[in-house]
C-alpha cells in the first residue's frame, strides 16, 4: 500500500488531469452507500485518485457522489471517469449527462467515455450522428474536460476510433493472456491517448484464483501482481481495480518502471509452459486467418484454448466461451461450432495449424449449456 510519506505515481491520461497508476471500477460494491465509501476512502489512503463509474452500474453514481461528500474529498483530489451510452439522441444523451452530473455532485466531469463502440454503427454516432453533436456540446458547454470511449470490438473499429482524432482516452481489454490489443495500446499512447486496461484481474483469466499449473510457471512469483506489473511496464496509463472490498485493494501499491529480471524469467516459463504443453497446436494470435467466411473469431477462440491447454485454465476459458452469443455486442457472438471446414482459413496460417480441427476441439472442450452473466 502506498504510504503518506511516500508520493503516488501520476501518469498522463490524454489531454486530462493525471491518474494513479491503479483506477477504482466502482461496479462491484454496491451493495449499500456504505460499501463503496469504504471501498472509495481505502483507494484514496493507497493512492488511487481516478474513479470509473457509468450509468449503466446501477447506483454506482449515486454511491459515488454521496462518497465524495461524506468524506469531504475535493475535486482536484479526484479524476472522475462516466460514460454515455452511444445509440441515443442528443435530447437523450444530454439528459442522461446531466442525470450523471447530478448524481455525482459535480458540476463538471473529468472524462466521459462512449460507452461500449463495439460495432460500426457506434463509431459512426460517435463521429457523425447525434453522438458528435452530443461530445461537442459537453465539451463547448464545460461540462467535460475530455472524451474518449470503451470498446470490446474488433482490432479494425478500435484502431478506426483511435485515429479517428475525437477522443483523448480509450479503455480496452488489455491482458497478459490476451496481448493482441497491445499494439492498438501503443498506437494510442504514441497519439497522445490514455489508456484504462479493463479488468486484468477478472476479464484478463481470474487471475485473483489461479489453477495450479499456473502459479507454479509463475512462482515464486504470484500470477496477479505479475499481470499488473507486466501491463504497467508496457506504459498503460492506469488498470482498473473492480474492488468490493477495501482488502481488494492491495495490489495498489505496484509501481511502474521495467521489468525485474525475476519478472522477465517468470513471463518466460508462462511461454515456455504454453508451448511445451500446446506444442505445434499453438496459436500465435497473428489474426491471418481472418477473414472468415462464416464471421467465426478465429483468433478469439484458440486463444481460450491455448489458455486452457497450455496454463490448465480450463475454468476460465469455459466461462468465456459460454459468454459467447449470450451478451449482445458486449462480447463474441460466433463460437466454434459455426465453422463448416471450407479451409479458407488454412493457406493464410503461417503456422500451418489445422484451424478446422482445432475449432471442433475447442467447441468440445468448452463448450457448456449457455448462461448469461456480462457485468459479475
Amino acid at each position: 500500500m502506498t504510504t503518506g510519506s511516500i508520493e503516488p505515481q501520476r501518469r498522463p491520461f490524454g489531454s486530462g488531469k493525471p491518474v494513479s497508476l491503479f483506477t477504482l471500477g466502482t461496479m462491484r460494491a454496491l451493495q449499500s452507500p456504505g460499501q463503496l465509501q469504504a471501498v472509495v476512502e481505502a483507494a484514496i489512503a493507497a493512492g488511487i485518485n481516478h474513479l470509473e463509474t457509468a450509468p449503466a452500474y446501477g447506483p454506482s453514481q449515486r454511491y459515488v457522489g454521496q462518497a465524495i461528500r461524506r468524506l469531504g474529498l475535493r475535486p482536484e483530489q479526484l479524476v472522475i471517469t462516466s460514460k454515455v451510452l452511444p445509440g441515443q439522441s442528443l435530447v437523450s444523451a444530454q439528459d442522461e449527462l446531466r442525470r450523471s452530473l447530478e448524481q455525482l455532485g459535480l458540476d463538471r466531469l473529468d472524462n466521459l467515455a462512449v460507452h461500449g463502440i463495439n460495432r460500426p454503427q457506434h463509431l459512426d454516432w460517435a463521429l457523425q450522428g447525434p453522438g458528435q453533436e452530443l461530445l461537442s456540446w459537453a465539451l463547448d458547454e464545460g461540462l467535460v474536460d475530455q472524451v474518449g470511449f470503451s470498446s470490446h470490438g474488433s482490432h479494425a473499429l478500435i484502431a478506426a476510433a483511435i485515429r479517428s482524432g475525437r477522443f483523448s482516452f480509450a479503455s480496452l481489454h488489455l491482458h497478459l493472456f490476451d496481448p493482441g490489443r497491445l499494439p492498438l495500446a501503443e498506437e494510442a499512447l504514441a497519439k497522445g491517448l490514455g489508456v484504462m486496461a479493463i479488468s486484468p484481474a477478472d476479464k484478463g483469466g481470474r487471475l485473483f484464483d489461479p489453477p495450479e499449473l499456473l502459479r507454479q510457471a509463475c512462482a515464486p512469483l504470484d500470477p496477479l501482481p505479475l499481470a499488473y506489473r507486466f501491463l504497467l511496464a508496457r506504459g498503460i496509463s492506469t488498470l482498473t481495480l473492480g474492488a468490493a472490498e477495501p482488502a481488494e485493494l492491495h495490489w495498489a501499491g505496484l509501481t511502474g518502471g521495467p521489468l525485474s529480471e525475476l519478472e522477465q524469467a517468470a513471463l518466460e516459463r508462462l511461454h515456455q509452459q504454453q508451448q511445451q504443453r500446446l506444442g505445434p497446436e499453438a496459436c500465435g494470435q497473428c489474426r491471418a486467418c481472418l477473414p472468415c467466411p462464416q464471421q467465426v473469431p478465429i483468433p478469439e477462440l484458440l486463444r481460450l484454448r491455448n489458455l486452457a491447454v497450455g496454463h490448465g485454465m480450463e475454468s476460465f476459458a469455459k466461462e468465456r466461451y459460454g459468454l459467447i452469443g449470450q451478451a449482445g455486442h458486449w462480447f463474441e457472438e460466433i463460437n466454434a461450432a459455426a465453422c463448416l471446414e471450407c479451409g479458407d482459413c488454412l493457406p493464410r496460417c503461417p503456422h500451418h495449424l489445422a484451424i478446422p480441427e482445432l475449432l471442433a476441439d475447442t467447441h468440445q472442450r468448452l463448450a457448456s449449456p449457455p448462461r448469461r452473466r456480462l457485468w459479475g
